[in-house]
C-alpha cells in the first residue's frame, strides 16, 4: 500500500497549520524538532487546506491542527485512494484556547513533550495533542 509505505519517518516531522504562529515552530526547532509553519512558507501561506495536506503529505510531515472538520476528510480521502499519507495531530481548541497569554509556551511545551515520547510500532495517521 503507497499510503503506508510513505508514512515511514514522516511522525516526527511537523507543520503547523495557519493558526499556529512561526514563533512555535522557531521555539521547538531551537529544542532540536524539524518544525515548519505555514505562516512562515511562501509556497503554503495562504493556501487552501487540500493544498496544505497535499504538501505536508509530499513532504512527509504531520500537520498540526485544530481544523479536524477540513483535515480528518483529507486523510481519510488519501487514506481511501491510497494516495501519500499526511497524518495529523490534533489540537482541541479548548484545550489550547486563542487569546490566552500563555498560548504559545503551553503548546511549545505540549508539542515539545509529544515529540519527545517514544514512537509507537504502529503509525498513528492520527493523534491528539493533550
Amino acid at each position: 500500500m503507497a499510503g503506508a509505505a510513505s508514512i515511514a519517518g514522516v511522525s516526527r516531522r511537523l507543520l503547523l497549520d495557519e493558526h499556529y504562529s512561526e514563533s512555535i515552530a522557531a521555539a521547538l526547532r531551537e529544542r532540536g524538532h524539524d518544525v515548519v509553519a505555514v505562516v512562515a512558507d511562501a509556497e503554503i501561506s495562504g493556501a487552501s487546506d487540500s493544498q496544505v495536506y497535499r504538501f505536508a503529505a509530499e513532504a512527509g510531515r504531520r500537520i498540526v491542527t485544530e481544523n479536524i472538520k477540513d483535515f480528518r476528510p483529507l486523510l481519510m480521502a488519501a487514506m481511501s485512494a491510497d494516495a501519500k499519507i499526511a497524518p495529523l495531530l490534533l489540537v482541541h481548541p479548548r484545550r489550547f484556547p486563542r487569546g490566552r497569554g500563555d498560548r504559545t509556551a503551553v503548546i511549545v511545551n505540549a508539542l515539545d513533550t509529544w515529540l519527545q515520547r517514544e514512537q509507537v510500532d504502529v503509525p498513528l495517521w492520527e493523534d491528539w495533542l493533550v
